[in-house]
């Protein structure tokens, strides 16, 4: 599973790494409603939370399926707005200017995205101008509950006020917390742009992309970025071209905006030694595979606590030495367990470092 972007045709020049504020206020407002998705934030989120004004607060639940369940494209308008170079806004100010420039169909869909998942990417027609799109967003929007369907009434019925609404709510936010955050991670951020921008000028798309993140890569042949997601999905940048955004806020999240007519967007975390490479999805599927089956999960047990040869594993277990080979080789392709010679023996160890990290590499690979 992967998001594609095709790329063929595109210019370099039409590639270019921004920062944005408005961006980064989403993600931060997503980690502030999804803490358990973003440990490292945890301090920050708690801190943050508890000055937050009750009636701020209140606003934030009343809108927050835009930044919780799905990331709205409402956060990237300068990817939707018609004729757009790609470019953000020096400012939350200059980014909510051109948010006020994206057209009302663009907009009321972008903020239905929640009511819609299933249909991103289809090119499927605006809710303002479809009945049958209407109807499936205010029966997908009553899942949610309540205040969700009385949001989703009021965006149809009256966007321009909704549209006052949340650029008042994300002015507040702004004031109440996060020009003092924009403060504070926006230098990391542009620094980070710059830097793959030169790598880009210099060595071209496929290093830039490596730089990205592990889980991007290009195919020059086929003149197609791949992104490794739980999810599929596919973009054509000929035309508009590419932006990449970097986030303080948002690791482990990848996140790729490939709606229909919009210019294609990938919203990756900014690198920190400390955090892990991000372990392909056909990996973890192959490990969690690999530890599917009973006869596997035992031998790990013995391979866990001591090296074991093929013969040992097989009188441990009661079968015969060529199947303990054919498990023993499924295990290694998933780079479960490690192998060495001791002489006229081979032995064979779990390697707990990959055991101990597969709940976590399953949860960011879900995240991602």
């Amino acid at each position: 599973m992967s998001v594609h972007i095709d790329m063929a045709g595109v210019a370099p020049e039409h590639v270019v790494f921004e920062v944005s504020p408005l961006v980064e206020l989403g993600q931060a407002l997503h980690a502030l409603s999804e803490p358990g998705h973003h440990p490292g934030l945890h301090g920050w989120a708690t801190a943050t939370a508890a000055s937050l004004e009750p009636d701020l607060a209140d606003r934030m639940r009343e809108a927050e399926f835009l930044w919780r369940n799905t990331f709205s494209d409402i956060f990237m308008p300068f990817a939707g707005v018609r004729g757009g170079d790609g470019r953000t806004g020096a400012t939350l100010a200059d980014d909510l200017d051109i948010l006020d420039r994206l057209d009302d169909e663009r907009f009321v869909t972008a903020a239905l995205e929640f009511t819609c998942a299933g249909l991103y990417g289809a090119g499927t027609p605006s809710p303002l101008t479809d009945a049958r799109t209407r109807e499936r967003a205010l029966d997908m929007a009553a899942a949610r509950g309540p205040a969700q369907v009385e949001f989703s009434r009021r965006l149809l019925s009256d966007p321009a006020s909704v549209r006052r609404w949340i650029r008042r709510f994300f002015e507040d936010c702004d004031q109440a917390f996060f020009a003092d955050t924009w403060r504070r991670v926006q230098v990391a951020l542009a620094a980070d742009a710059r830097h793959k921008t030169e790598v880009l000028r210099h060595k071209g798309l496929g290093p830039a992309l490596e730089a990205v993140s592990a889980a991007v890569s290009l195919d020059e042949e086929a003149g197609r970025i791949s992104v490794d997601k739980l999810a599929e999905g596919r973009t054509d940048a000929a035309g508009t071209g590419l932006t990449l955004i970097p986030t303080s806020f948002g690791w482990p999240h990848l996140m790729v905006l490939h709606a229909t007519g919009w210019r294609p967007v990938i919203h990756y975390p900014v690198r920190r030694p400390e955090l892990p490479s991000p372990a392909s999805v056909e990996l973890l599927q192959l490990r969690m595979e690999a530890l599917a089956h009973p006869m596997r999960m035992r031998m790990c047990r013995n391979l866990a606590r001591s090296p074991y040869t093929t013969g040992e594993l097989a009188d441990s277990h009661g079968i015969s030495s060529p199947e303990v080979s054919r498990h023993l080789a499924v295990l290694k392709k998933a780079g479960l367990v490690t192998t060495r010679r001791r002489g006229r023996y081979v032995l064979h160890t779990l390697d707990l470092t990959v055991v101990a990290r597969l709940g976590s590499d399953f949860l960011e690979g879900v995240l991602r």
